[in-house]
């Protein structure tokens, strides 16, 4: 944060390449303080959003890449102590074909997702193209939401930053359920003798 009100858009910008990358940066606290300095008139709006979008959409573009360039390696050579098999990546890819891409842009909004998305995109050989659409709007949205945040509460920023984390890790534990319910599901009536 002093690096932010220190020299502006241009540390939000690194800062964010790193974090969205995967390093340990606090990605979101970064965006909601930053959107308070915009408030008292320390930033300027439309120069932070810039160098946050940009900066998500650089860091979400390294891990495409490492997806793509090392992830069928890393699977071939690591995956089964993961129980991951290239028959696994094959249907990754196809439910990414087919809708998966929305998590692309709505990862964001999930720590640790955003990483996860970009590699196995990468990994699934998702055309560029398509992930530069869908990644780079969730880019867009997730800067612009947590800047506005930042500027709207202002002061009150951290302890509405921790309610706001609350909210999210409760509804991300509950969609890993949700899905972990639906695989068992799956599983169980693929393997059911039929009659």
């Amino acid at each position: 944060m002093h690096w932010i009100a220190t020299y502006g858009a241009g540390a939000l910008f690194g800062l964010l390449v790193l974090g969205v990358f995967g390093l340990p940066v606090p990605d979101e606290t970064l965006l909601t303080f930053a959107g308070v300095l915009v408030r008292e008139g320390e930033l300027g709006f439309a120069v932070t959003w810039v160098a946050a979008a940009l900066g998500s959409m650089c860091g979400i573009s390294l891990s495409y890449t490492l997806g793509r360039t090392a992830g069928i390696t890393l699977v071939m050579h690591y995956g089964k102590w993961l129980r991951i098999t290239p028959a696994h990546l094959r249907r990754v890819e196809q439910w990414m074909e087919h809708g998966g891409k929305w998590t692309l842009t709505f990862g964001y909004f999930v720590p640790g997702v955003r990483h996860l998305t970009a590699i196995i995109a990468g990994s699934t050989a998702l055309p560029p193209r398509i992930f530069m659409t869908f990644a780079y709007t969730g880019a867009a949205l997730w800067s612009l939401t947590f800047i506005s945040l930042g500027w709207y509460v202002g002061e009150r920023w951290e302890t509405v930053l921790r309610t706001v984390d609350r909210h999210v890790t409760a509804i991300s534990v509950g969609l890993g359920v949700l899905a972990i319910g639906y695989a068992i599901i799956h599983v169980w009536r693929t393997r059911a003798p039929r009659h």
